[in-house]
């Protein structure tokens, strides 16, 4: 049995924000994540997109290494499995990345994992 309010998903989701643009029926949306795994990205765009839609999305995952800050650009296809009218404006969608190269997929988990608790805790010796 698991315990209430755990992560139940094999890839969970991270509440970040990244830059997202997402192209749907002719129209392009600059927008950014409200939540995302490395199987789909939870955000918000202007005008209505039915579910099952199908998108393209192109996601920047900004990675710091010794040489300064640069983005990791990821495309893939996607389709709309949820779309919900937001009060103050706009429509929240949820995209699931359902043709995405393994290449692409390894790198959002490996850019995710660094905000995961975790797996093994530090161990504290005796003195």
């Amino acid at each position: 049995m698991k315990k209430r309010g755990s992560e139940r998903r094999k890839h969970p989701r991270i509440d970040l924000e990244l830059p997202l643009k997402v192209a749907a029926n002719g129209y392009d949306f600059a927008t950014s994540t409200m939540n995302v795994s490395c199987l789909g990205a939870y955000c918000r765009i202007t005008k209505y997109v039915p579910p099952f839609t199908k998108v393209l999305v192109k996601l920047a995952l900004p990675i710091t290494t010794s040489s300064g800050n640069k983005n990791y650009n990821v495309e893939c296809n996607g389709v709309i499995v949820r779309s919900e009218d937001e009060l103050g404006g706009g429509f929240n969608i949820a995209i699931f990345f359902n043709h995405i190269k393994e290449g692409q997929r390894k790198k959002i988990s490996e850019y995710l994992s660094q905000f995961l608790p975790s797996k093994n805790p530090p161990s504290f010796k005796r003195a």
